[in-house]
């Protein structure tokens, strides 16, 4: 059966209150069955252009990814980070 992907590109311009929407999205995350695969770390661009974080969440589901993200829970999280970076992401279904 295969996964549900969130992977998200991030330019972070307010420390501190991303801080906060980590701890919301990490929380709402789990309400969903979701664990974090990477979550910043080393990075290096090998073609085209990257943001200055890369954070890939892994899902039972593509429908449970998609649930995350729609979630009351996480809504409260993309509150708290409102103003504090710049942000990409996707949602894709994988192995």
């Amino acid at each position: 059966m295969p996964y549900g992907y969130v992977i998200a590109n991030i330019d972070v311009t307010n420390p501190e209150q991303m801080a906060e929407y980590r701890r919301w999205s990490t929380e709402a995350a789990a309400a969903h069955g979701g664990e974090f695969i990477v979550r910043g770390g080393q990075q290096q661009v090998l073609e085209g252009t990257a943001f200055g974080r890369t954070v890939v969440m892994r899902f039972p589901s593509y429908a449970a990814a998609r649930a995350f993200y729609d979630s009351a829970e996480y809504r409260k999280a993309r509150q708290a980070r409102e103003g504090a970076g710049v942000f990409n992401m996707i949602c894709v279904e994988g192995l």
